[in-house]
Formats: C-alpha cells, sequence, structure tokens
C-alpha cells in the first residue's frame, strides 16, 4: 500500500491516511459510442456529458441510443454509479440515484463504480476539489478540448481516510449541497413569483389595494426626451477613477433594473454625458433583438454614459423610470418589432418614441415599482446567503479533503 512519505498528491494529510489511486479503487469503463449506421439493437434512452453537472443529473429530454443484448448488460446504470465526464469540463460527476427505472451511458461518459473501500461520494467531492484547484488538468489530454482518458483517470492519486472517516466527510459535504441547492430551488421560485406578479401589476391584470380606474395608453416619445452616450472605450473603464461611470457593455451583463451604485470609474470625460436620476438607459446595439429589450433606470445624478447607450429621460410628472425601465424588459417582443438591422441589431431614439404601452397614475407606478423592488431584496438577501454557503463549501472541501479538520 502506498503512503504518504511517497505520494505524488499537491498537498499534506494526516498520517493514518493512505495514499491510493482511481483504478486501485474503482472499476471504470467509457460508455457506448455513438454510431447511428453501426449500433444495432433496441432503442434505450442514454446519458451524454451535458446531463451530467456537478453533483446533479438531469435526465429530461434524453435521447435514445440502439443496443444490443450485450450492451444492454454492459452500459445500464446502477443506483451508486458515479458518472464522471471524459471530455470538456473534466471531472465533472454525479452520482446516479436511480432516477429512470432504465438508463444507460456514452462514450463521453466514464461510469465508476466501487470495489468495496472507497466511498465514491467522496471522490466525487474530490474531483471537485482537484478541478478547481487544477489539478486535475495534470492527467489531461489537451487537444480542442481536454480530455481524461481512461488509462489516466485510472492513476490519479487519492488520500484514503478510513472507511467511517470518508463517510463522514461525504456526509457533511453532501449536507452542504444540500443547503446550497435549496437555496437554489427557493431563489429560482421567488424569481417566477416575481416574473408573475411583473406580468400581472405591469398590464393591469391586478390592481393593487387602493386604486382604480383606467390606464392610459401612452407613446413613449410623448412623455419622455432621448439622448446618447459618448466615448468611453473599455480601455478607459477602471474600478477606481475621478467619476463614475457606465460602460455599454455592462448594460448586457451586470446592471440590474434599477442602477442605485456603480464600481465603474474612469478619468476621461471630455465632452461627455452624464446622468439624472431616473434616467433609463439601453443599449443601442446587439447581436440579437431581444438582448435590446434591456434597460436600467439609474437612479444617480453625475455619472458618465459611454457610447453606444441610448437614453431615456422620462417626464417627471408622468412616468416613473423605475416603472419604464421595468415595462421595457417585460416587452421584449414589442421591442424587436422596432429594431433595424439584420447581422448586428440597433434601435435608437427615434424606433423607442414608437414604443407604446400603458401607463397608470404615477402614485401607483411608485407603488407597482416599490413591490417589485421589496422582491428583489427578498432575492438578493437569499443570493447573498447562497454564495456565503458557497463560499461555507469550498472551506469545508478544503479541510476535509486534506486531513486539515477530522470528523472521526
Amino acid at each position: 500500500m502506498t503512503t504518504a512519505e511517497d505520494t505524488t498528491l499537491p498537498f499534506q494529510f494526516p498520517n493514518d491516511w493512505q495514499t491510493t489511486y482511481v483504478g486501485d479503487e474503482f472499476f471504470l469503463i467509457l460508455g457506448k459510442m455513438l454510431d447511428a449506421e453501426k449500433n444495432v439493437g433496441v432503442p434505450r434512452p442514454y446519458l451524454g456529458n451535458k446531463s451530467v453537472q456537478w453533483g446533479r443529473i438531469d435526465t429530461k429530454d434524453l435521447s435514445l441510443i440502439k443496443l444490443t443484448p450485450g450492451d444492454l448488460r454492459r452500459y445500464r446504470l446502477m443506483d451508486g454509479d458515479l458518472l464522471v465526464c471524459e471530455g470538456g469540463d473534466i471531472g465533472r460527476s454525479a452520482i446516479w440515484r436511480g432516477q429512470l427505472d432504465e438508463c444507460y451511458f456514452q462514450k463521453a461518459l466514464h461510469r465508476v463504480r466501487p470495489r468495496g473501500g472507497f466511498s465514491p461520494v467522496l471522490l466525487r467531492y474530490l474531483l471537485e476539489y482537484y478541478s478547481k484547484t487544477s489539478f486535475l488538468l495534470n492527467f489531461a489530454t489537451q487537444t480542442s478540448i481536454a480530455h481524461l482518458p481512461k488509462d489516466k483517470f485510472e492513476v490519479l492519486p487519492l488520500p484514503k481516510p478510513p472507511l467511517k472517516e470518508q463517510e463522514a466527510i461525504a456526509e457533511a459535504l453532501s449536507d452542504a449541497d444540500a443547503l446550497i441547492e435549496g437555496l437554489e430551488r427557493l431563489i429560482a421560485k421567488k424569481r417566477l413569483i416575481k416574473q408573475g406578479a411583473m406580468q400581472d401589476l405591469l398590464t393591469s391584470n391586478r390592481r393593487l389595494p387602493g386604486f382604480s380606474g383606467e390606464w392610459v395608453e401612452r407613446r413613449l416619445g410623448e412623455i419622455a426626451s432621448f439622448g446618447k452616450g459618448k466615448g468611453l472605450p473599455k480601455s478607459e473603464v477602471h474600478t477606481a477613477g475621478e467619476v463614475a461611470c457606465v460602460h455599454y457593455g455592462s448594460l448586457f451583463r451586470e446592471q440590474p433594473t434599477v442602477i442605485q451604485e456603480l464600481s465603474t470609474f474612469t478619468d476621461k470625460f471630455s465632452g461627455a454625458t452624464y446622468s439624472c436620476s431616473g434616467d433609463v438607459l439601453m443599449p443601442t446595439s446587439d447581436v440579437t433583438p431581444s438582448g435590446l429589450a434591456v434597460a436600467s433606470c439609474i437612479q444617480m445624478d453625475g455619472i458618465l454614459l459611454g457610447g453606444d447607450i441610448l437614453v431615456v429621460r422620462p417626464s417627471e410628472a408622468e412616468l416613473d423610470g423605475r416603472f419604464l425601465a421595468a415595462t421595457i424588459r417585460h416587452s421584449k417582443n414589442q421591442i424587436m418589432e422596432l429594431v433595424s438591422g439584420s447581422t448586428v441589431f440597433h434601435i435608437y431614439g427615434r424606433d423607442m418614441k414608437r414604443f407604446t404601452f400603458h401607463v397608470p397614475p404615477l402614485d401607483e407606478q411608485q407603488e407597482i415599482v416599490t413591490v417589485f423592488e421589496d422582491m428583489d431584496s427578498e432575492i438578493q438577501a437569499l443570493e447573498n446567503r447562497l454564495e456565503k454557503a458557497r463560499q461555507v463549501k469550498e472551506g469545508m472541501m478544503q479541510n476535509l479533503l486534506t486531513g486539515r479538520i477530522r470528523l472521526v
């Protein structure tokens, strides 16, 4: 048995742990090759690389593969099998828990079955840890994408605690994952609830208590003015500088419906365009029409606005910018009818002047926005908890998988 003194592992571990290798502790086989012309037999559902995520297996919309009687015996999954991605995000893995009565797997995956002395759940967390620390890349072959061939996977070294400690580590990390997954589900549920509230409240299908009367259909050009940002190449955007700024590209990726703070700054502001609190910002070009239905209401004065940003300034007496930004985001179909272009799509002030929507009185707009902001605050609090839970799990993996903290 290999000892800690001659290990190739990149970390120290307790003296009563041993070094072992994947091939010594598990039976490995690659799945069935996909070949529509050569494969014969009965069609059965199979898992591919995309079906296996970290700690999770997606069994929706599985394809079928033809398998012979021998294939059915060789490639059938059993409860407790560990499935490991051979290509792409190598090592990405999850335990099969009998989600389907009968399922198989294709060549993009390794099926890993224990010989009896090593927990497959613990191996799954070691693979995740090795991936995050890049140690796993030492066992990959690299062409256009990384691969983890069977012969190299089998010689991947593992720290081997006593079996009871293996089970305790696996259970602790599984509990951490359960907390993370529970928060992810709750956040997804809250987002769906908000989406439903937007559908109802932005279309007057549901009215808030104390409000009645008809909403008025308005054309945006009647109750807003339009401008455009200037300059500001990405190379001039930094995390510190003389003036806070919004770069065009960030409107696609980073900015929420309401912008209340910024972490981007610039020192180049000659001839710049600056924001007024309540302005609605939109990107003026994208590779997809729906990508232009992104609007953010900035709640700060004097923010430098870069080029390719459409600035919509609502009439303060009639329209709340936060309500307008939410309405634009909820009106992708109409925005797509207003854009121009073929390869790259554009939208300009002259186009958004024709944007039509139903507008309630200003006080009702503000109450509707308050509902959305309360929902956003709840979601943000959950996302903060989720990020903390992920950080806690990272620390647990680093400490438990290397034996810095002992559970037994």
